[in-house]
């Protein structure tokens, strides 16, 4: 019978030493902050992309 993935992280925690745990967690923490920066830079390029669409808008306009 094939294990969960819970169980199987579980059981591989249960079999680390403190050292090693602080290592996991400090890696998680890790993918953690590069998820939000991601999150973070993506709202950036949106909201540049929203000024950028209306001021070429504001431009059209004046144009007309």
């Amino acid at each position: 019978m094939t294990q969960s993935p819970k169980l199987a992280i579980l059981q591989s925690l249960d079999a680390m030493d403190k050292v090693q745990m602080e290592e996991v967690l400090v890696y998680i923490k890790g993918l953690l902050h590069q998820t939000e920066q991601t999150t973070i830079d993506k709202k950036m390029a949106m909201k540049e992309i929203r000024q950028a669409l209306r001021q070429s808008k504001k431009g059209l306009q004046l144009a007309a």
